[in-house]
């Protein structure tokens, strides 16, 4: 068995786990973090890409409101290369109830979100394909903000202090001796080999999974999966953030993100055996339809990419079964206070909005366990990318042989480093995603500086893809690369491409109607027809069943 040692062990890779990571090693603590799959392959990959202004908490929750605008300043400091300054629209349809606007741009003014009655005219100047007959306006400075960039840019800081990052390596025990923590026996997916990891304090940031990892210590901290929800427009119906004006419900925001535009979010509770098992039903999907339909009109008549879910924990602080005593919020619990355990740790709640606070609130834990004296400054030193303020155009001088558009969308991914990215070497300008404008020199810097491992590991690091094709015309270039650049075997490669299609699979197989269908025909007849990948074994390229 292989055998590690470290201070701190950081169990989850979603963004709050490579937060703490991150805020662990500014701090000169030696750390480790463990995933089972890949950096924000759960719930921080799986939610619509909001940076929060604190406005849709404003009248219900003013301590999240206020968290989230302090949030969002700072990430557009320190992570600029990964937000779209986009603003936010709160509209009121005819048939709202025309008080809660005022209700709310008082609430804002309570929370110190910034908010500011535009009315109806400008709102439709500032976004025309919003629905005309909108009654009031208010302008919220949200922005988006892509998930995957953000997490692998705080894995990749940390990995640069000294951290280390374990993905594919699950959580199969924690150790614990006389009444405190010792370390964890975690195992290679891939291989199956088995890796002892002795540290001082665990740092539980595994979200809705935390629940069975606090059980392999027996302890019971009982969580409420809220599974939600979400379709992808083919193409980008709208430039900024458009929310209904009203208190939550389905289907009330509409959100553009790079080339496509996301309609969420349904809620609905889920039995906790359920959060591996995901899948959107049908009168979700509808739903989120008609109710985009009113925001923006004929929206339902657009192509629908995708459908996907996400699932966020309600965590049950005192151990209760029954609902009652649930946190919607940032929950830090101290095991040693709560269960007489000490040197483990549990973050959880919050939003992608508020990750490094929570990092922050469980990294000063960690410290005072550890009796170190070193405060966080992860809201003053930026991630690899935003060192410098970027242009507000998505390009860059300085490059030859490639057009602004690629160097654009290279820039706008990666920020500063696209000068490490598109090198004189024209090679690294030829385009791999049309799509999404990801080029071979991006492909390259992915595999040898942002831990992927396979096709779907690219997917979330470069946005290959994600695109109108939905990877029909790239994935296979995507696999030669793999082959060219990454040492892997030719079968290896395959297997790979086989494994990235059918999770594309998993997203396009609810929306299979009208294009929808007809583009997966498309790739089907590519993969089927010109590469034989169909037949050769069960359950693969495009399942039917």
């Amino acid at each position: 068995m292989e055998r590690l040692t470290t201070q701190v062990i950081v169990i989850g890779g979603g963004a709050t786990g490579a937060g703490v990571l991150r805020d662990c090693a500014l701090r000169g603590l030696d750390a480790i973090l463990l995933e089972k799959d890949d950096l924000a392959a759960g719930t921080t990959g799986r939610n619509h890409g909001l940076l929060h202004s604190g406005a849709r908490y404003a009248v219900a929750d003013r301590e999240s409101a206020a968290e989230c605008i302090a949030e969002n300043r700072i990430l557009r400091k320190i992570a600029g290369h990964t937000v779209e300054e986009t603003g936010g629209l709160f509209v009121t349809l005819p048939g709202d109830d025309p008080d809660y606007h005022d209700h709310l741009l008082a609430a804002c003014g309570e929370a110190g979100v910034p908010a500011h009655d535009i009315g109806a005219d400008r709102a439709r100047r500032m976004e025309p394909n919003v629905n005309p007959n909108i009654v009031r306006a208010l302008w919220v400075p949200d922005a988006t903000i892509d998930p995957f960039r953000l997490t692998s840019a705080n894995a990749l800081d940390a990995i640069n202090r000294g951290a280390r990052v374990l993905t594919r390596t699950q959580v199969i025990g924690i150790t614990v001796k006389d009444g405190r923590t010792a370390g964890v026996i975690a195992k290679n997916t891939q291989s199956g080999q088995e890796i002892s990891i002795s540290g001082q304090v665990i740092v539980n940031a595994s979200g809705v999974h935390g629940q069975h990892i606090l059980s392999l210590a027996n302890i019971n901290l009982p969580m409420f999966p809220s599974k939600g929800s979400m379709v992808i427009i083919d193409y980008r119906v709208n430039n900024m953030v458009i929310n209904r004006c009203r208190p939550p419900a389905d289907g009330d925001i509409i959100v553009p993100g790079d080339t496509v535009s996301l309609i969420g979010t349904t809620s609905k509770k889920i039995p906790y055996e359920q959060i591996d098992n995901l899948f959107v039903e049908d009168d979700e999907i509808e739903v989120l339809l008609a109710d985009g339909e009113k925001l923006i009109p004929n929206v339902s008549r657009t192509r629908v990419l995708r459908a996907y879910a996400g699932v966020r924990p309600l965590v049950s602080v005192s151990g209760s079964i029954d609902g009652r005593q649930i946190s919607r919020g940032i929950v830090l619990v101290d095991h040693k206070k709560r269960d007489n355990i000490e040197g483990l740790i549990t973050i959880a709640g919050g939003k992608l909005t508020t990750y490094r606070l929570m990092a922050s609130m469980a990294t000063d834990l960690v410290c005072e366990k550890l009796k170190v004296a070193a405060s966080c400054t992860t809201h003053e030193k930026p991630l690899p990318g935003s060192e410098k303020a970027l242009p507000q155009k998505k390009s860059v001088e300085g490059f030859t042989g490639a057009s602004r558009s690629v160097v654009g969308a290279t820039h706008f991914r990666h920020g500063e480093r696209v000068r490490r990215i598109l090198t004189q070497d024209p090679d690294s300008y030829g385009l791999v995603c049309e799509c999404e404008m990801v080029t071979a020199g991006e492909v390259e810097y992915a595999l040898k500086n942002l831990a992927v491992k396979d096709i779907v590991d690219l997917r979330r690091r470069t946005r290959l893809g994600m695109g109108p094709c939905q990877g029909a015309l790239c994935a296979y270039r995507a696999a030669g690369l793999f082959n060219q650049l990454g040492g892997v075997e030719g079968d290896k490669a395959v297997d790979m491409l086989k494994d990235f299609l059918e999770e594309r699979w998993k997203g396009i197989k609810p929306v299979l109607w009208g294009d929808a269908l007809r583009e997966a025909e498309f790739s089907h007849w590519i993969y089927q027809g010109l590469f034989g990948l169909d037949g050769d074994e069960p359950g693969k390229i495009f399942n039917q069943d």
